[in-house]
């Protein structure tokens, strides 16, 4: 389990630079860079409402764990 947790330490800590370099060219290529910088914007957005209704939707937790396959 420690092996799964370092491997997702590892990608989360890549994505982060990823995305601070990426940020970071956009705002070196202003004004165009501001598309791209919307559009990631829009993701995350996106990404945070569905995390949100997933973290709040009790019927799937249910089914996750009473029903079986």
């Amino acid at each position: 389990m420690t092996l799964e947790r370092t491997a997702y330490a590892i990608l989360i800590a890549l994505f982060l630079v990823w995305l601070v370099a990426m940020i970071a060219g956009m705002i070196a290529a202003w004004p165009f860079g501001v598309l791209g910088l919307l559009a990631l914007l829009a993701f995350g957005l996106l990404a945070i409402k569905v995390l949100r209704e997933r973290l709040n939707n009790r019927e799937d937790d249910y089914y996750s764990k009473n029903v079986d396959r």
